[in-house]
């Protein structure tokens, strides 16, 4: 199961992508909502985790985008 990780505060990001890693996930982390919506958009994600206040983009911004 491939996860995406939309986080913009470093340790949080890095602390749930070690997890994931662990339980054997592939992660991949986003630090700003455009780029997290830009990697959403691939298709390639089972699952994405996504903050609410995000640089550039916020989470309910990138949740809109990817539902439409």
């Amino acid at each position: 199961m491939r996860i995406l990780v939309v986080e913009d505060e470093l340790h949080l990001s890095e602390a749930l992508s070690h997890i994931l890693k662990k339980n054997n996930y592939t992660v991949d982390v986003a630090n700003d909502g455009e780029t997290g919506l830009d990697d959403a958009l691939s298709g390639i994600y089972d699952v994405i985790v996504l903050d609410i206040m995000l640089p550039k983009m916020d989470g309910l911004a990138v949740c809109k985008r990817i539902r439409h």
